[in-house]
């Protein structure tokens, strides 16, 4: 039985975490990354296999509050755009019955240019943030109070999301890495407890992303724990290796992978027992061409008796 960190978490999201819970070894939730209103991953996904994952997720980094939009190139005003609106096909996946994920690529709160989540494109300090009385607190919490209306609207149609803030902190890429993994930590926890005591956001189930058991949140803080992975191309596997290393960070928590290139091969993960619960595709070129997977690849893995797609989903919510 997976017990929520939040308390007072809705009997949706507790839903979602009993199933959870029963698939541990017997099955692995297919999933998909879409930062677009066309969602052309599910699309070819459904065409090439004739099934939908179980699983989508969706990106945040359009409704960042902070965008320097003059100083955005053509790439990264093309995502900001394509993004635009988005939310929208998660209250439509949401109407199917589909699980949903959430990644926020989060531009800096102050300051940056581009695309200023990452790292080198803000002088945003992170480490501020921890500090009372600064103006980057200030931000990180106005920017927090933004996200939080827009998750409200979920959380008043009873639909929970799998919750993936600061993903990746074991990197110096994005800002809230660069300063460490004890930063990206205690910005996690800030997060986990303005959204649970102040803004009462019970649907959310909270998912930590870092393989570094120094960087751990700990068992308190998050009900699943994850890693994301970018194998070589073509090279599908169990990423069993991947699992026991999560499985050197906590023994109490069931283990996800957050995000991937290449897709798992699904009938290794059942027979080398990996018992991951999920796995989400990221979207683009990971999808949409051969050059990491091929459609075949993906026929094999979607239509394997261990993979849970979204016609073998039950009702949760």
């Amino acid at each position: 039985m997976i017990t929520p960190v939040n308390k007072n978490a809705t009997k949706e999201a507790r839903a979602v975490l009993e199933y959870l819970d029963s698939i541990r070894g017997k099955g692995i939730l297919t999933g998909l990354h879409t930062l677009t209103m066309e969602q052309e991953e599910l699309k070819y996904i459904e065409k090439e296999t004739g099934k939908l994952p179980a699983l989508c997720g969706f990106e945040l980094l359009s409704y960042s509050p902070n965008i320097n939009w003059d100083s955005c190139d053509e790439v990264c005003l093309k995502e900001l755009r394509e993004n635009q609106g988005t939310l929208q096909r998660a209250y439509e996946w949401a109407e199917k019955g589909g699980l949903l994920t959430f990644t926020w690529h989060w531009y800096s709160p102050i300051g940056g240019v581009d695309k200023a989540f990452y790292a080198r494109n803000t002088e945003f300090d992170a480490s501020k943030v921890l500090e009372e009385g600064t103006e980057e607190r200030k931000a990180f919490y106005h920017d927090m109070d933004v996200m939080a209306g827009l998750l409200q609207g979920f959380a008043d149609k009873h639909i929970p999301i799998l919750w993936r803030p600061f993903h990746e902190a074991e990197g110096d890429w994005f800002w809230w890495g660069v300063k460490g993994m004890d930063v990206a930590r205690s910005l996690y926890r800030l997060m986990f407890d303005y959204y649970t005591k102040e803004k009462h956001l019970d649907n959310l189930i909270w998912v930590w992303n870092n393989p570094r058991p120094e960087g751990y949140v700990g068992d308190e803080y998050c009900d699943i724990v994850t890693s994301d992975h970018y194998p070589q191309a073509h090279q599908h596997t169990s990423m069993k290796p991947a699992l026991d290393n999560l499985k050197n960070i906590t023994k109490n928590k069931p283990y996800a992978i957050g995000e991937i290139g290449v897709i798992p091969d699904v009938e290794a993960a059942e027979q080398e027992q990996a018992d991951w619960l999920w796995f989400m595709m990221w979207s683009g070129v990971f999808v949409l061409e051969e050059t990491y997977n091929t459609a075949e690849a993906y026929r094999k893995q979607f239509r394997a008796n261990y993979a849970i797609t979204l016609d073998k989903l039950p009702k949760l919510y």
